[in-house]
Parts: structure tokens; C-alpha cells; sequence
């Protein structure tokens, strides 16, 4: 966006006397330099509440410009940062301007590269912030460096209620660090630790959090390799937990065994509704174990527990197949669906 469209842009859709309360500059081309005359017209807003600069070329300098705006303003609740060019300075910027900022509820800095540095300085923040609730650093090299200045945050902080680290490489060190503030943390309600390579350990150290955490209800642990013992290990604490409601397992190398602890989760758990096991290696025994667990579950009622159940692509034989297919017609109240095609 050059400067003259930047100053008709601010003119016409951000002057005080509008009253637009959200926009979208998505794929703009909005460079440094169009964020400094953004920023001055959200000094003098009062009406914009989201904003979203998704898919642009704001640096360090654009998030300065933008950071400078929101001390000033009062009414952006919103703001999506994806897939710029934000580093470590530029999380310097807008961390410090959370520090005075009491309107901002939610920050997306997925994909740019704040680095463990930049993880740090927002970290810092929030153990001051007491309006952001949710945080976005999905696919940015957090590390478990990272993970670790957060986790320390987490102990501490009362408003935070979503965390989004997908794909930020923390590791099974960076998931235990996450692991054992959840143990203390009261309000995170939602986690995702997608494709970040945290292995059994991991998957240990966080069913270990979930046997006391009482506030976590959305977990994503998909794409993480956490194997057999540890697919156990969150069977066995899903049978007490009581918080839970959905849990993504994809991609983990959970078999029949595991199937099998997963299968008296289905029988005994009282508040999951949604469990994703696809991509797994289930198979035809597992899927046994599983269709017997939520057989004998004498829990079920037409609104509570288990709603959506994700077995795609887990390789079951016809026979299996057709067992599960009358399960499910039989248990109609049950399942919004059963994801995915039988093999």
C-alpha cells in the first residue's frame, strides 16, 4: 500500500467521526512506512475494535509504529499480526506497550520471527498485562528457551485463558517447562502444542500436568511423536480428569495397546466430547477395544460426554468397520461424527 492509498485509507475509514469497528488489510503490501500513518490514525480512533494485518511487510519499524498507537488507544481489542516480518525487536515494541495497554485482548504474531528473545520481552509483559487473554506465537522459533520464559509467566498470570506455541519447536524440555506451570496455573483453558517434537517425555509431562490442573479444557498435542507409554499415561489420567473436553492425539504412533487405556477413558470419563486418534496405528484390535469402551459407557446422554470421535485413517478391516458404522447409528446422540473413512 503506498502512501497516498495509506492517507485515503486513514482519511475515510479511520477518521474519528466513523464508527467502523473492524478491518481487514489482509495482503495489503503495507510496508513500515504505511503502518507509521496507520498508527496515527489509531492514536485518535474510538470506534475500531479488530484489526488485521495479516499477510503484509511490517518489520521491527512497523510494529514500533503500531506499539506507539496503542498506548494511546482505547478501543482496539483485536489485532492480527500473521505472517510478517516481526523479530525480536519488533515483540520489544509491542510487549512494552502492553505494559500500559488495558484494552488489548488478543495478539496473533503467528509465523514472523520473534524468536526466543522476542518470546521473553512478551513474557516479561504479561505478568503485568491483566487484559490479554489470548496469545497466538504459533510457527515462530520460540525454542524451549522460549517456552520456559512463558511457562514462567503462566504460574503467575490470571488472564491468559489461550495459548497457541503450534510448531514452535520447544522440544520435550520446552514441554516440561509448560507442563509444570500448568500443575499451578488456574486460568488457561486452551493449549496448542502441535508439531513441536516433544516425544514421550513430553507426552508424560503433560499428562502428569493434567492429573491436578482443573481449568485446562483444550488440548492439542497432534504431530508430536509421543508414542505408546506415554499415549498411557493421558488414558490413565483422563479417567479422573474432570476438565478435559477435547483432545488431539494425531500423528502420535498411539497402537492397540494404547487404544486399548483409551477405550476405558470412553467408558469412564464423564467429560470429554471430542478425542482425535487419526493418523494412528490403531488398527482393527484397537478399534475393537475402542468400540467396546463406548459400548459399556453408562454415561452416555443425548448432551454430555463424547460427541466427535476422529479415527481417520487408522487402517481397520471391513468387518471392524461395519461394527463401528452400527455403534454409531445406534449411539446417533452420541457422535456428531465418526471423521474419516475405514479401511
Amino acid at each position: 500500500m503506498d502512501n497516498f492509498s495509506t492517507q485515503i485509507f486513514k482519511n475515510q475509514f479511520l477518521h474519528p467521526s466513523q464508527t467502523l469497528t473492524t478491518l481487514n488489510l489482509c495482503c495489503s503490501h503495507l510496508d513500515d512506512e504505511g503502518a507509521k500513518h496507520l498508527a496515527r490514525a489509531l492514536q485518535t480512533n474510538t470506534t475500531l475494535a479488530t484489526l488485521d494485518l495479516t499477510d503484509n511487510k511490517l518489520s521491527a519499524e512497523g510494529a514500533k509504529h503500531l506499539a506507539s498507537a496503542l498506548q494511546k488507544n482505547t478501543a482496539l481489542t483485536t489485532l492480527n499480526l500473521t505472517r510478517n516480518k516481526i523479530d525480536a525487536e519488533g515483540a520489544k515494541y509491542l510487549a512494552t506497550t502492553l505494559y500500559t495497554n488495558n484494552t488489548l485482548e488478543a495478539l496473533n504474531l503467528h509465523q514472523n520471527y520473534i524468536g526466543a528473545e522476542g518470546a521473553k520481552h512478551l513474557a516479561n509483559t504479561l505478568q503485568n498485562n491483566t487484559t490479554l487473554s489470548t496469545l497466538d506465537l504459533s510457527s515462530n522459533n520460540i525454542r524451549a528457551e522460549g517456552a520456559k520464559h512463558l511457562a514462567a509467566i503462566l504460574q503467575n498470570n490470571t488472564t491468559l485463558t489461550t495459548l497457541n506455541l503450534a510448531y514452535t519447536n520447544i522440544g520435550a524440555e520446552g514441554a516440561k517447562h509448560l507442563a509444570r506451570a500448568l500443575q499451578t496455573n488456574t486460568t488457561l483453558t486452551t493449549l496448542y502444542l502441535r508439531l513441536n517434537k516433544i516425544g514421550p517425555e513430553g507426552g508424560k509431562d503433560m499428562a502428569t500436568a493434567l492429573q491436578t490442573n482443573t481449568t485446562l479444557t483444550a488440548l492439542d498435542l497432534a504431530h508430536n511423536d509421543i508414542g505408546v507409554e506415554a499415549a498411557k499415561h493421558l488414558a490413565r489420567v483422563l479417567e479422573t480428569n474432570t476438565t478435559l473436553v477435547a483432545l488431539d492425539l494425531p500423528h502420535n504412533g498411539i497402537d492397540a495397546e494404547a487404544a486399548k487405556h483409551f477405550a476405558s477413558v470412553l467408558q469412564n470419563n464423564t467429560a470429554l466430547t471430542t478425542l482425535n486418534l487419526g493418523y494412528n496405528d490403531i488398527g482393527d484390535e484397537g478399534a475393537k477395544h475402542l468400540a467396546s469402551g463406548l459400548k459399556r459407557n453408562t454415561f452416555l446422554r443425548p448432551s454430555q460426554t463424547l460427541k466427535t470421535l476422529n479415527l481417520r485413517s487408522n487402517y481397520f478391516g471391513e468387518a471392524v468397520t461395519k461394527r463401528l458404522a452400527i455403534l454409531a447409528s445406534q449411539r446417533t446422540f452420541v457422535f456428531t461424527s465418526i471423521l474419516g473413512s475405514f479401511y
